[in-house]
C-alpha cells in the first residue's frame, strides 16, 4: 500500500525529525520544494529551465510552476511506495491545486498530520538555540546545553545566536505561518483528512503517535 501524506506543523514543531523517522521506516523519499528546486534546475528539465529563470532573477516561482515539479517528482520509481510533503502546500491555493493534481494522476491523499505543539513552547525552542562561531556545533541551552554557559565542548570558542533565532525573528516566522500555512489545518480538517499529533513529547513518543496513525490507514 502507498502511503502518501503532508506533513504540516509552525516552525520548530519537529517535522524534520519525524519525515526523516517516517522516511527510514516505510521506506518513501521526503519532498520538499526546495529540493525539487534543486533537483530540477541540476537536470536542466524544462520546467527546471522555466523554475530557474524566477529563482536567478529572486522571484517567488509561481504555484503552477511548482506543482509542475510536483507532478514530475511524483512520477519518479522511488515515490512508487508513496511519498512525504514536507513544506507544501504552503496556502490554499497550493492546497487546491494539489488536490486537482491528484485527481488528473489518479492518486489520493491518504493524510495530513499535523505536529502540534503549543506557540509557547515552539518560541522556547526555536530562541534556545546556540552556535560555535569558530566550528559550527549546535547546542540547545534547554535540550542540549554545553558543558560551560556560553563556551563550545569542542573547541572552547564563543557560542552565538544567529539572528534567525532571535525572539523578534522567530515570532515573525510563527505570524507567517499563522497568516498563509495554518488555514489548511481547517481545509483538511473539512475533508476528513486531518490527524493531529501532540509534539510536545519524546521524539520517540511523537513517532510512535504517527506510527499508530499511519497503520490505521
Amino acid at each position: 500500500m502507498a502511503i502518501r501524506i503532508i506533513l504540516l506543523g509552525a516552525p520548530g514543531s519537529g517535522k524534520g525529525t519525524q519525515s526523516a523517522r517516517i522516511q527510514e521506516a516505510y521506506g518513501v523519499p521526503q519532498i520538499s520544494t526546495g529540493d525539487m528546486l534543486r533537483a530540477a534546475i541540476a537536470e536542466g528539465s524544462a520546467v527546471g529551465k522555466k523554475a530557474e529563470s524566477f529563482v536567478k532573477s529572486g522571484a517567488l516561482v509561481p504555484d503552477d510552476v511548482i506543482l509542475d515539479l510536483i507532478r514530475d517528482r511524483v512520477a519518479k520509481p522511488d515515490a512508487a511506495k508513496g511519498f512525504i510533503f514536507d513544506g507544501f502546500p504552503r496556502s490554499l491555493p497550493q492546497a487546491e491545486g494539489l488536490d486537482r493534481l491528484f485527481t488528473e494522476t489518479g492518486m489520493s491523499l491518504d493524510r495530513a498530520l499535523l505536529i502540534d505543539v503549543p506557540y509557547e513552547r515552539i518560541l522556547a525552542r526555536m530562541t534556545s538555540r546556540r552556535v560555535c562561531g569558530n566550528c559550527g556545533a549546535v547546542y540547545n541551552v534547554i535540550t542540549q546545553p554545553p558543558q560551560k554557559d556560553g563556551v563550545c565542548d569542542r573547541c572552547g570558542s564563543a557560542l552565538v545566536q544567529r539572528e534567525d533565532d532571535t525572539v523578534e525573528t522567530v515570532r515573525h516566522r510563527l505570524d507567517v505561518y499563522e497568516a498563509n500555512t495554518a488555514p489548511l489545518i481547517e481545509y483538511y480538517r473539512k475533508r476528513d483528512l486531518l490527524s493531529v499529533v501532540p509534539g510536545d513529547a519524546g521524539v520517540d513518543q511523537v513517532f510512535r503517535s504517527v506510527q499508530e496513525i499511519l497503520g490505521a490507514l
